[in-house]
C-alpha cells in the first residue's frame, strides 16, 4: 500500500495548481482520499478537539449496516424465484446466493457508477471536493427497487436523485429531500410498472408453478381489502397458500414477513436484517434511535385508530402487521434517520418520526392506488422538519424567557 501511495503522491503536481491537469485535482483527491488518509493536517498549533469519525467513516458506517439487507436480499432474490418455478430449495443455498447476485450486483454496480460520474461532474465544475454522499445512495437505491428493473432506468433514477434531490440544493449537507426516496419516486411515477407489480418469474421467463403469486403482501393486503370477501389476515393466509413458507407457517404469515422470506424490494423484505442494521446506526451514534422508535410508534398507534374506526378489511388488519408490511422498517432505519433531511432538535426527531409512521399507515390504508407509503411520508416529512424544529426552537425559547421573568 505504501508503494501505491508514493506513485500517487509523485502524479501529485500534475494536479495541483499549474498542472497540466489542474482542473482534475479534485478526482485525484477523492481517489487518493478513498484509499489512504488525506495528507492535509491541521495548521492551527493550539488546543485542538479530535474525532475520528468524519464524513467519510459516517457513510462507510451506514454502508456497513446496510450489509445485512444486501445479503439477505440476494439470497431472497435467488428463492423466491426458484420457489416461483417449483424448484424450492433451502433459503441459503448456494443455487439462491448465485442466481441472486446476479441479478442484484450489477444494479449496485450501476447506482454506484451514475451516482459517482455525477458527484464528479459537480465536483469538477464548482471545484469542490468530491462528497461521499453517493456511498450511501448507491446503495440505498439498488435496495429499493424490485430486481427486475431495468438498469438503465436505475443509472437515470440516480442521476435524477443526485441531482434534483441534493446538487440543486448545494450537495451533500444541503438538501432537503432524502436522495434514494426521490430517486424511487422518479421510478415510480415515471415507470409504475416497472417498479411494482409481480416480479420474480421475469427473472428468466420461466412459467410460474400454479397457486403461485408474486404480489408482495401489501398488494395482496390491498387487493382483498378491496374485494370485501375476507378479511386481510385471512387474504395473506390463503396466498400462496399452496407453498412452504423458509422459516415455517404460512407464506404471508406474521412470522415469515418478520423474517424475510416473502417477495417485495431487494433490501425491503426483511424486517429483521433492517433492524439490525438500526442497531449498528444506533450503536455508533450514526443514527437516532429517538426517530427509528417513533416511526414505529406511529405506525402502530395509526394501525390501533384504524382497529377502532373499522371502517373497511385494512382498517382492521391488527396494528402490529404494519410494522413488518412493505418496506417500513427498512425506512425508519435508512431513510428517516438521513442526518441531513430529517429534524435536528431532539423533540422535533419524535415528533417527526411518529408523523411518519402515522403518515405511512394512512397512505396505505386510504389509498387504494398506493399500497406503500413510506416513500411519500418520508419525502413529505422532509419538507416539514425544518419547520419542526422551528417551531420546537421557538417553544424552548419562550420557556427560557418564562424563566428568566
Amino acid at each position: 500500500m505504501k508503494f501505491l501511495h508514493k506513485i500517487l503522491e509523485k502524479q501529485r503536481p500534475m494536479f495541483e495548481k499549474g498542472g497540466k491537469l489542474e482542473k482534475l485535482y479534485y478526482l485525484f483527491e477523492a481517489g487518493e482520499t478513498f484509499m489512504f488518509s488525506p495528507a492535509s493536517t491541521a495548521k492551527n498549533k493550539g488546543v485542538q478537539v479530535r474525532d475520528a469519525i468524519d464524513l467519510k467513516r459516517m457513510m462507510m458506517t451506514v454502508v456497513i449496516a446496510m450489509i445485512p439487507c444486501l445479503i439477505w436480499g440476494i439470497f431472497n432474490v435467488g428463492y423466491q424465484h426458484h420457489v416461483a418455478i417449483g424448484e424450492a430449495t433451502s433459503f441459503f443455498s448456494i443455487d439462491n446466493l448465485l442466481f441472486g447476485a446476479r441479478w442484484v450486483l450489477p444494479i449496485v454496480l450501476v447506482a454506484y457508477a451514475a451516482g459517482g460520474l455525477i458527484e464528479a461532474v459537480f465536483a469538477v465544475v464548482r471545484k469542490h471536493p468530491i462528497n461521499e454522499g453517493f456511498l450511501v445512495t448507491g446503495m440505498l437505491i439498488p435496495l429499493i427497487v424490485p430486481p427486475t428493473i431495468p438498469l438503465w432506468q436505475v443509472a437515470l433514477a440516480t442521476v435524477f436523485g443526485v441531482v434534483v434531490g441534493k446538487e440543486i440544493f448545494g450537495g451533500t449537507g444541503m438538501n432537503v429531500l432524502n436522495v434514494a426516496m426521490t430517486s424511487r419516486a422518479f421510478l415510480y411515477f415515471a415507470y409504475p410498472l416497472q417498479i411494482s407489480g409481480d416480479v420474480w418469474t421475469q427473472l428468466s421467463g420461466e412459467t410460474a408453478v400454479n397457486g403461485f403469486s408474486g404480489a408482495t403482501a401489501l398488494a395482496v393486503a390491498n387487493e382483498t381489502s378491496i374485494q370485501g370477501t375476507q378479511s386481510v389476515v385471512e387474504g395473506l393466509t390463503q396466498a400462496n397458500s399452496t407453498l412452504a413458507s423458509p422459516f415455517g407457517g404460512d407464506f404471508f404469515s406474521f412470522q415469515n414477513m418478520l423474517i424475510g422470506g416473502i417477495p417485495g424490494s431487494i433490501g425491503e423484505t426483511s424486517t429483521l436484517m433492517a433492524l439490525i442494521g438500526g442497531l449498528i446506526l444506533i450503536a455508533t451514534g450514526v443514527g437516532s434511535w429517538k426517530i427509528i422508535v417513533s416511526v414505529f410508534a406511529g405506525a402502530f398507534a395509526m394501525g390501533t385508530i384504524f382497529n377502532l374506526a373499522g371502517a373497511n378489511e385494512f382498517m382492521l388488519l391488527p396494528a402490529h402487521y404494519h410494522l413488518v408490511l412493505g418496506g417500513l422498517a427498512f425506512g425508519a432505519v435508512f431513510m428517516a434517520t438521513d442526518p441531513v433531511s430529517a429534524a435536528q432538535t431532539e423533540t422535533g426527531k419524535w415528533i417527526y418520526g411518529v408523523l411518519i409512521g402515522m403518515l405511512t399507515v394512512l397512505i396505505r390504508v386510504l389509498n387504494p392506488a398506493y399500497p406503500e407509503g413510506i416513500m411519500l411520508a418520508v419525502l413529505f416529512m422532509n419538507v416539514f422538519a425544518p419547520l419542526i424544529d422551528f417551531y420546537v426552537v421557538q417553544a424552548n425559547k419562550k420557556r427560557r424567557v418564562a424563566r428568566a421573568v
